[in-house]
């Protein structure tokens, strides 16, 4: 194998040993995410007229040249170093990064205001004096900034050089800052009063809630704490009620599963099962469903763990432990209330799905979740609890699986022909003018080449020939089979044309169906 030097003698092009005196286009560096550099190996340089001087160690990378002239929108003209220099100034450049953050959390000790008191978070509990407190404002503009940048979670986990904060954004966590170690007990305290938990537990877990305003909308956040080998892991679950789109032509369910769903939410009784991994958009499904039959005329009552997003005209009740009010036990006095449709957050045991399944053949429209991989599974799962295959066959109308996938950042989308290993993974053959896409990754979000998410779906109704199946034998890949043949197309084929229409990549749909693959 020829070494950096010997490449560049045969191609005759001068090869540099330290380029970190070249390296001072920061605002080119800020459009190129710093794991691109790392793993393109490439690192742009220097700006002149015709463009962007870039270094690299491989002469033959004519792929990354691609990517950067694609990222920076304008020429690429390369030099050459070897791989320790590159590696040496790719370090020196993006640890401005690390820099701006430490400076972030100095500046909030230092008194100056981040978040005022007309666009910043107001709480019950966050006084007008506790505005000069830094501590106070590192958590709200934390917040603000999660619940700007559309996170669903928020991660606090001590590590020994401080506090690492992360954002859980389109189903991915995402590191954001890292509060310096003189500020972790404060701000892991602060949450836990807002949460009003007990501040003097560090050794058992505890859940709690926050309630705040923002921009003139109320926000909650499930607040839950774990004790780790640093001190007190905290999560925050994000429910921004205004971040919601209810309806079932919102949330991204092809016509034709549309359609036959639809159509099944109007039976008079039965019961539809909503199954998928947590965060996969289960409970916005639920919610689009009752919202579409809410009309004044029926009575539709939830009940759930915990209550994520108030909708009007219907009832909704929370479980509660504590006073041993459970799924099972709700749901029976929500039989004596005369209801019309029910929703049950999640079966969770046998007791619960026998109720469930009972006021199903009784005249009522009953909706819950499952965490199945997919559709066909949800039946095994109710008979491994114990649900006699007859009940299933009688009572179930049908079973809705779905995953969400990261859709493909605009900004930055670019196409390619995809190798021979990709198309085999998907289970594809080469084609003439065949292109995916994908996001070579800029600030526009976060660096990681995805901007938002699309479901897809994957809908078994109940046929008489999968009725008959399940009374012989409810497992769960003979009822699969069934369902294709019947025409049931799978989660994986729904993604994958995702992927030919370029919403989303092959990466990403590998990534949320590998457990339904397998």
């Amino acid at each position: 194998m020829l070494t950096e030097k010997e490449l560049a003698e045969k191609f005759k092009v001068p090869i540099f040993d330290d380029i970190t005196h070249f390296a001072h286009v920061q605002e080119q560096i800020a459009l190129v995410p710093y794991l691109f550099a790392k793993q393109k190996g490439i690192l742009p340089l220097t700006q002149t007229e015709s463009g962007v001087v870039a270094a690299l160690c491989d002469p033959l990378n004519l792929e990354a040249l691609e990517e950067l002239r694609f990222l920076l929108k304008t020429a690429i003209h390369p030099v050459f170093c070897t791989q320790e220099a590159l590696d040496i100034a790719i370090e020196k450049c993006y640890q401005q990064k690390e820099e701006e953050t430490k400076r972030f959390f100095s500046d909030l000790g230092k008194g100056e205001k981040t978040i005022s008191k007309e666009e910043g978070i107001e709480g019950y509990d966050l006084l007008e004096q506790g505005d000069q407190n830094p501590v106070i404002r590192m958590v709200n503009t934390i917040l603000l900034e999660a619940i700007q940048q559309g996170a669903s979670d928020i991660h606090f986990e001590p590590v020994e050089e401080g506090v690492s904060v992360r954002y859980r954004i389109d189903g991915v966590l995402l590191k954001r800052h890292t509060p310096p170690r003189e500020y972790a007990a404060q701000l892991l305290t602060r949450i836990k009063v807002m949460a009003k938990m007990d501040i003097a537990e560090h050794r058992l877990p505890q859940d709690g809630r926050i309630k705040l305003r923002q921009g003139g909308k109320e926000i909650d956040f499930r607040v839950s704490t774990l004790p780790i080998l640093h001190g007190e892991r905290i999560v925050l679950r994000i429910l921004d009620k205004g971040n919601v789109q209810l309806g079932l032509d919102k949330i991204g369910i092809d016509p034709e599963v549309l359609i036959a769903f639809r159509k099944v939410i109007q039976m008079p009784e039965g019961i539809i099962l909503v199954t998928g991994p947590t965060g996969s958009g289960k409970t916005t499904t639920l919610y689009s469903a009752i919202h579409e039959l809410i009309n004044g005329s029926i009575n539709i009552i939830t009940i759930e763990d915990p209550v994520e997003y108030k909708l009007g005209g219907i009832s909704q009740m929370n479980v509660n432990p504590r006073i041993e009010l459970d799924f099972a036990k709700g749901l029976r006095h929500i039989l004596r209330q005369d209801p019309d449709v029910i929703l049950v957050g999640e079966i969770r045991d046998k007791e619960t799905a026998e109720i469930a399944i009972q006021a199903s053949l009784t005249g009522h429209l009953v909706f819950s979740t499952l965490h199945t991989n997919d559709a066909p599974s949800a039946m095994t799962r109710l008979a491994d609890m114990g649900i006699e295959p007859y009940l299933l066959a009688s009572s179930v109308l049908g079973v809705l699986a779905q995953r969400l996938v990261r859709t493909i950042c605009p900004e930055c989308k670019a196409s390619y022909v995809p190798a021979g290993e990709e198309l085999a993974e998907l289970g594809m053959r080469k084609e003439s003018g065949l292109k995916f896409y994908k996001g070579v990754g800029c600030p526009h979000w976060f660096e990681t080449g995805y901007k938002g998410r699309s479901g897809i779906y994957e809908w078994m109704p109940l046929l008489s020939s999968l009725k008959t199946q399940i009374l012989k034998s409810p497992d769960a890949q003979e009822l699969r089979k069934l369902a294709i043949e019947t025409g049931m197309r799978s989660l994986f084929e729904k993604g994958l044309d995702l992927v030919r229409a370029g919403v989303t990549t092959s990466e990403e749909l590998l990534r949320v169906t590998r457990m339904e693959q397998e």
